[in-house]
């Protein structure tokens, strides 16, 4: 597969209904012959954007790592492992689903409009114990600079998965170099959540992105741009049977 690939809005299905939907993307489609929908560990994004007031109700999980990341909004979490919590654009939470996990979320009224991401990350193995994580950031956002926000070790949410979350806010004309890749087979999706940038000569607007490997690739914002950087190690173990993350295109 050739890269760098700009992966645009044609290759996301659209869904939902009423105050609820989402652009639902799976990266590796832009490689059919792969036979996996997803890259690595990274299975599947939705870009969400749900009304104040929707409420989606109880629902499962099954070997799914689910990273919650708002933009806009609050949400109220309740699960099956009895946590209660209020999510927004700086509390964000990690559902390390496991083996049986279920949880609701209820849209609230006065934090307006919902806009964010939901990651489903595939786990290094099924039948996990089922577990959730929140984190307070000091700030909505990381001003020209990449902030890690989850990894398999020594960040503020932990996957049980080799794959890292970045994110950053990248003013106009301003650019950036991507952090350091870890080491491994690694590939990397830098997703636009809103504004405009180029990457690699690729132009990239809201809702698009571009899959490379290693960390070669200088992000220029033509406007106020807010990026986030998906990394995973293919070389690693993944379970690709989750209820969600998992593999689309095989025999699930």
């Amino acid at each position: 597969m050739r890269l760098p690939l700009k992966l645009d809005r044609s290759m996301k299905r659209r869904h939902g209904s009423g105050g609820f939907g989402i652009e639902i993307l799976w990266p590796g489609l832009i490689d059919r012959e792969s036979g996996d929908s997803g890259i690595g560990a990274i299975g599947r994004i939705d870009h969400a954007r749900v009304l104040p007031g929707t409420v989606v109700s109880m629902h499962p999980h099954k070997d799914d790592e689910i990273l919650t990341y708002l933009r806009s909004g609050t949400v109220l979490h309740l699960d099956t492992v009895g946590q209660s919590e209020r999510l927004s654009n700086t509390r964000l939470m990690l559902m390390n689903a496991g083996h049986t996990f279920q949880h609701e979320e209820q849209v609230q009224v006065d934090g307006g409009p919902l806009q964010g991401l939901q990651i489903f990350v595939r786990p290094n193995a099924p039948d996990l114990e089922p577990m959730v994580q929140f984190h307070d950031f000091p700030t909505v956002h990381s001003e020209n600079e990449w902030r890690l926000i989850a990894a398999p070790e020594d960040a503020p949410l932990i996957f049980r998965a080799d794959a890292w979350i970045h994110d950053m806010r990248l003013a106009p004309g301003m650019s950036a170099q991507l952090p350091p890749a870890p080491e491994g087979d690694i590939q990397r999706l830098v997703y636009v959540f809103s504004g405009q940038a180029s990457a690699g000569g690729i132009t990239l607007s809201t809702g698009e992105s571009v899959l490379i490997t290693g960390d070669d690739l200088t992000v220029v914002a033509d406007q106020e741009t807010d990026l986030v950087l998906f990394t995973t190690n293919r070389a690693a173990q993944s379970f690709a049977e989750g209820m969600f993350s998992g593999n689309v295109l095989g025999s699930r």
